[in-house]
């Protein structure tokens, strides 16, 4: 589960990433069942939308809304929110988003409707949306994927920022879904409260992207594109979401783009901020200048080293479950527990107590929490039908997290530490299922840029066999951090992998067929061709030795600690 990225959206965290699945219809039961028991893209998606949001408690029932609700407030509270509905369509008929026309008789026409916000600095905000829903696949849209940057891929080019001492500056594109052009076409109802007078039975034929349309991130994104290769920009084959420019004679400047939000960096301060400024002509843009967050991670500079936390997140958290004044605790989860299936009929309430806990948990994990992947992946499994006893255990990471809530995950420059890879597994650790634990990471400028925690899918037959997997699935993820640098121009040489399992490093590095390896799914034996290509080189290291053992077990307190610090992670003193 740890490898999937579901960042936030530039105003919430509950957005539905680019690459997973349209979650907009709610799953049935049995779909949440079987999510639930595969784990992966689907389940983190699912589970990413019931977090927390980032928006103040007292504002959330705005969202909800209606414009009929409106006209219940007093007149000049309606008057402030009329006003906001205007500014609304004022900025879609500036970027000439829709016309008025007459209503097609063979066409459906889709509705729409007003979502509201107060934002934090007291200002009301209306948006028109489109309702996605009723479009109609085939005739009112084909495809919907939209690329976006994942979170390991953040991480990687913040440690490159780090070790290259790179300048970074960023910036938001406003109202960035609305330059997306559509090919489709769509017509829609006129806004409530909104109909031109005179002529209500017409209707507005979309020509660009409107919230809320199943094609708009994937028309924003294409427009993206687009002008970034205008400006002599590559987008990687590896990554969608990052975008490379390199003239002969100049150099390198490189673009991370999460929806509307933008990084830009290179060694070359004055290279990159013209190259913004070309970026910056052909959008309505807010200058970030040297940027202190991105996908909801607060970015702290510290001479050679880049500081990634969720500390504002976290504390929302914590205030959401009422924690404030708990006592902490020193590890994820109590050594050696192990989350029993619940028997008993489903709690619907608990349930979503419980979903919106370990979603939220799911988030941090995903951005600068490592030492909480194994515990929330294992809860994870079991947010189709919670009991009691999970719901206290989430909780209970909770009281971990309160107690080194001021931790950081740090990417040291001046190290000059180089990409590593280390895994381990644990082998039938599931006593209902049988199988075993995955877990794997990537470090890079001494901190944690990947890292995977998972049940196995298939039953191992032995402690070599599920280890042999396990370095497979970790070879897989070299051979793409090893592509995406190629792209940048980097030349590697062997990338090393750390074990605790003599048997499979031999099976890896000698390919034999053994009586008691045939049976294993071929796509395992990707490892063989990895190192005998010299992609990646395997190392023995003692189990007593081996971090990642925090991914797949319940450690102990002292040897949780132990591994802990050599995550990346730093905690001021006084911190468990």
């Amino acid at each position: 589960m740890g490898e999937a990225s579901r960042p936030p959206q530039p105003d919430t965290p509950d957005h539905v990433p680019g690459g997973f699945p349209d979650t907009s219809a709610t799953p049935s039961e049995e779909d949440v069942q079987k999510m639930c028991e595969e784990g992966g893209a689907n389940l983190v998606c699912f589970l990413m939308g019931k977090a927390l949001t980032t928006r103040e408690p007292q504002y959330e029932s705005v969202r909800n809304w209606s414009y009929k609700d409106i006209a219940r407030l007093p007149q000049a509270e309606q008057k402030l929110w009329r006003l906001a509905c205007q500014e609304e369509l004022d900025v879609l008929r500036k970027r000439k988003v829709f016309e008025l026309v007459d209503r097609p008789r063979d066409r459906k026409v889709i509705k729409n409707r007003w979502v509201f916000d107060v934002k934090s600095d007291g200002r009301k905000k209306a948006r028109l949306v489109a309702k996605g829903f009723s479009q109609v696949e085939g005739l009112d849209f084909d495809q919907v994927f939209s690329p976006v940057v994942r979170f390991e891929t953040v991480h990687l080019m913040l440690a490159l920022a780090a070790l290259e001492n790179w300048y970074i500056t960023g910036l938001d594109v406003r109202s960035a879904y609305l330059y997306g052009k559509l090919d489709e076409e769509i017509y829609m109802e006129q806004p409530e409260g909104f109909a031109v007078p005179g002529q209500e039975r017409k209707v507005l034929r979309l020509w660009r992207a409107l919230y809320g349309l199943k094609q708009a991130g994937l028309a924003w994104w294409r427009t993206l594109d687009e002008s970034l290769k205008e400006l002599g920009f590559e987008r990687l084959k590896s990554e969608a979401g990052i975008f490379f420019y390199k003239k002969k004679g100049t150099n390198i400047v490189i673009s991370i783009i999460y929806i509307d939000d933008a990084l830009f960096c290179g060694p070359n301060k004055a290279v990159v901020d013209a190259i913004k400024a070309q970026f910056m002509c052909k959008w309505e843009w807010r200058d970030l200048g040297e940027p202190n967050e991105f996908l909801r991670m607060r970015i702290t500079r510290k001479g050679r080293a880049i500081h990634l936390d969720q500390c504002t997140y976290l504390q929302k958290v914590v205030e959401h479950c009422g924690m404030l004044n708990a006592k902490s605790a020193s590890t994820p989860l109590p050594a050696g527990y192990y989350a029993a299936k619940n028997t008993e009929p489903v709690d619907a309430d608990l349930r979503s107590r419980f979903q919106t806990v370990i979603g939220s948990l799911l988030y941090l994990m995903l951005g600068t929490r490592p030492d909480i992947a194994f515990a929330v992946t294992h809860l994870s499994h079991h947010a189709a039908n919670p009991s009691q006893d999970h719901l206290n255990k989430a909780l209970y990471i909770c009281l971990y997290l309160i107690g080194t809530s001021t931790y950081s995950l740090v990417y040291n420059g001046g190290s000059s530490a180089g990409l590593i890879a280390c895994m381990d597994s644990d082998w039938g650790s599931d006593p209902t299922s049988h199988l075993s634990q995955t877990g794997f990471y990537l470090k890079l400028a001494d901190g944690l840029i990947s890292w995977t925690s998972r049940a196995q899918k298939t039953i191992a037959y032995s402690s070599t066999e599920a280890e042999y997997m396990a370095l497979s699935d970790c070879a897989r993820q070299v051979t793409w951090i090893r592509s995406l640098l190629g792209e940048l121009g980097y030349k590697l040489k062997a990338i090393p992998i750390c074990g605790d399992n003599q048997g499979s490093i031999f099976m890896a590095s000698n390919p034999v067929t053994e009586p008691h390896s045939k049976h294993i799914d071929i796509r395992y034996h990707g490892i063989r061709e990895s190192v005998a290509k010299g992609n990646v080189e395997l190392f023995f290291i003692d189990g007593a030795e081996n971090p990642t053992d925090l991914l797949t077990k319940n450690l102990p307190c002292q040897k949780f600690a132990k591994f802990r610090a050599q995550l990346g992670l730093q905690f001021p003193s006084g911190s468990i």
